[in-house]
């Protein structure tokens, strides 16, 4: 003598949020009146009633109840297939106990639930969001992103671009969102755009077209702003006007009073060259060699410098034109050297600048000499680049030189910073070059 038991369906369907039922028959083969206790075990017993779950029954009858199915539309109902077994537990003879199965398929669902944040960022040129994804629903999911934007301004990127979910997942992706080109002044303009969230995948093509379910449209703004701020642009226009008023107006002016002070050093220069002055006669007698012309200040001199000396006669007018010529020495250690221009037979020269350079930063003395006169004799230690000017040229006759004599004490050290073997020096001369009247 036995108890039995058997379910209504070998196998069935359930939906997560649905309910499906099936029933279950328990008959007492034995010669007493029997208690049962019904339990459901298994993988769905936390969703799955018996109605009722206490039998008592008579020999030889028997009761069937209903077995409902109720899983929640959650990703913690798994889909897929799991066994369903209810036990029947007789209360008199428990050593009688029957526990018939059955095979329950739960279906999948798709769900997805995503968020962008910030909502609205603002920038010059680019901005990064943050793209939340869960997957609520009962299987896997590979959650794919699709920006869209009613123009072309905007260029975007994910990282990463795809996300695998299981069922409860949660994940995060990077979108950056940039600009075409920048805006350099004006008001700062809203870029809407879209970021389509959903699935891809055979098995959610299967079930059908769901997109309130498989896809999510998340909505954003960048706001680009000017890179340069309004009032910037009125004070470049203020700084552009001060400036041509600059060049206009007031560096004439500051130009012109610099000029005039150059011109008064450079007189008392002169001055400090020139020997005692003489008032030159207005014309020379015929036949008379003139003298004082072209010298600072009309002062009479010997064969160089001042006077016209050795021949020479008054310039041809006409012919005079700008002339430039450099003395190189070079002079061992403790030792002298002279370097010198000779001016062409024929010629006169009108000197009015030399510049002088020590460019190594020698130690010694320079002597200039303008035929046989001494123009100045300066040390070497006290200048690197030194430079004489006369608003009345001094004359060097023809055949008659421009030199540049130079005692070395010692050599100094040029910008390679390696000492020089030898006290180099140049001398830059400068005037007017014309032919002499005969």
């Amino acid at each position: 003598m036995t108890a039995s038991a058997e379910l209504g369906l070998p196998a069935l369907t359930v939906s997560p949020g649905d309910v499906a039922t099936t029933t279950l028959t328990v008959r007492n083969d034995t010669d007493i009146v029997e208690a049962y206790s019904l339990e459901v075990v298994g993988a769905c017993a936390s969703w799955t009633t018996v109605e009722p779950a206490r039998l008592s029954l008579f020999p030889g009858t028997s009761e069937t109840v209903t077995i409902r199915l109720a899983p929640a539309r959650s990703h913690e109902v798994r889909a897929g297939e799991f066994p369903l077994g209810i036990r029947v537990l007789p209360a008199e003879r428990p050593e009688l106990v029957t526990v018939p199965e059955t095979t329950v398929t739960v279906t999948p669902f798709r769900e997805l639930r995503a968020a962008l944040a910030p909502r609205r960022r603002r920038g010059w040129l680019r901005a990064r969001y943050r793209t939340s994804v869960r997957n609520l629903g009962n299987t896997a999911a590979v959650v794919t992103f699709a920006p869209a934007q009613p123009g072309e301004e905007l260029r975007f990127g994910f990282a990463p671009e795809r996300l695998r979910l299981a069922p409860g997942e949660s994940a995060e992706t990077r979108l950056r969102v940039r600009a075409g080109k920048l805006i350099w002044f004006g008001k700062p303009a809203t870029w809407p755009f879209e970021v389509t969230v959903g699935q891809e995948g055979e098995a959610a093509k299967s079930d059908g077209p769901q997109p309130a379910e498989r896809q999510h449209v998340l909505e954003g703004e960048f706001v680009q702003h000017a890179l340069l701020p309004k009032w910037l642009l009125a004070l470049i226009a203020a700084l552009i006007a001060l400036l041509l008023a600059w060049l206009t107006l007031v560096r004439p002016a500051v130009r012109s009073s610099a000029k005039q002070a150059a011109d008064k050093a450079v007189e008392q220069k002169v001055a400090s060259f020139t020997p005692a002055p003489v008032v030159a006669p207005p014309a020379p007698a015929p036949g008379a060699t003139p003298s004082g012309q072209g010298q600072p200040g009309g002062a009479a001199g010997g064969g160089s410098g001042g006077g016209s000396g050795g021949g020479s006669g008054r310039s041809v007018p006409g012919t005079e034109q700008q002339f430039s010529t450099t003395v190189d020495v070079t002079t061992n250690t403790g030792g002298s050297a002279v370097g010198a221009y000779r001016v062409d037979h024929g010629k006169v020269f009108r000197i009015t600048d030399i510049v002088a350079a020590n460019f190594q930063g020698d130690q010694g003395l320079l002597t200039i000499k303008f035929g046989e006169q001494t123009i100045t004799t300066i040390a070497l230690e006290t200048f690197r680049n030194q430079d004489y000017h006369w608003v009345t040229p001094i004359e060097v006759p023809e055949d008659q030189t421009v030199t540049a004599s130079v005692v070395c004490q010692q050599p100094g050290t040029p910008a390679s910073g390696k000492q020089a073997a030898q006290c180099h020096e140049l001398l830059n001369v400068s005037g007017q070059l014309s032919d002499i009247k005969r």
